[in-house]
């Protein structure tokens, strides 16, 4: 298995930690985005939206980072990261598309516009990023874990990386007690492994 990777990247963080949550090993081939590695002919060919991460395993070449968790949740990993019964599907689906959306387009692209310098609307990005922050914070006010009561699933690990990467966009994390706790939670899981940033 090989992940086609960039250290910065929550996305692509996301995807490492949860290889190493479940123990499962994969080579990493560090991607040059700067130097436009993910545009060129070799890479489209493993992912042909040009963005990472990229997993190939054996015959399959998958991108995205959402549905990267998906498959090597049901590949590889214990049923209760992505549960087969319809309600814990219906609410994994809504999370990953919050980690899709409303994060990716929040403090994701505050991150983006601090650290690497992309253009935004600020003013816009800011206040998708305070609603995201505020929603999550409401949810864990009384949920331990996104999707589940007992135990964290693949939607904890969609998430995370762009919410507690979030002072690196310039956002404030300190009114978001629940957010915290959640945090330290995830910290806590055998197999956790930082990022820059963390």
């Amino acid at each position: 298995m090989r992940l086609h990777d960039f250290d910065l990247s929550g996305n692509c963080y996301k995807v490492r930690l949860f290889l190493s949550l479940i123990g499962q090993r994969a080579e990493r081939v560090s991607v040059d985005l700067r130097g436009g590695e993910h545009k060129r002919p070799a890479f489209l060919a493993i992912n042909p939206r040009g963005q990472v991460p990229a997993l190939e395993d054996g015959s399959l070449s998958l991108g995205d980072s959402q549905a990267i968790l998906v498959y090597l949740a049901r590949r590889y990993a214990d049923e209760h990261w992505y549960p087969l019964d319809p309600a814990s599907l219906g609410r994994i689906a809504g999370w990953l598309s919050f980690a899709a959306n409303e994060v990716q387009h929040g403090p994701g692209l505050a991150r983006l516009g601090k650290l690497f310098g992309v253009a935004i609307d600020e003013v816009a990005v800011n206040a998708k990023a305070t609603r995201a922050l505020e929603l999550l914070n409401s949810h864990l006010a009384e949920h331990r874990w996104l999707a589940q009561t007992t135990a964290p699933s693949i939607a904890d690990v969609a998430v995370y990386p762009y919410v507690a990467l979030a002072a690196d966009g310039g956002l404030e994390l300190t009114p978001y007690a629940h957010l915290h706790g959640w945090f330290a939670r995830l910290r806590e899981l055998p197999g956790y492994i930082d990022m820059p940033g963390l």
